[in-house]
């Protein structure tokens, strides 16, 4: 039951952060417009860079992950192991 409500306080905590983000630009001005004429005039310098911020974002989001498998795995184990000793 005390696992359910640390869920459910921490889901909520992480749907008023997402809700309460203001909206940003990716990109400063001088960078986005580069990257747009670069692209119009035939180069690929603005795909480049589409996949670069992309790689940028992935790392988070994995550690992220990473550290909640890690975390629930353990939480897991320490429940099979009280459920084990209690005969």
């Amino acid at each position: 039951m005390k696992k359910v409500n640390q869920f459910v306080i921490i889901l909520t905590i992480v749907i008023g952060a997402m809700v309460s983000s203001v909206e940003t630009s990716a990109q400063c001005p001088m960078c986005k417009m580069s990257a747009e004429s670069n692209l119009k005039n035939g180069g690929t310098a603005g795909k480049g860079l589409n996949k670069g911020i992309l790689y940028m974002l992935a790392l988070p989001y994995t550690l992220i992950g990473t550290i909640g498998y890690v975390w629930w795995r353990n939480t897991r184990r320490k429940e099979e192991d009280e459920v084990e000793v209690l005969p």
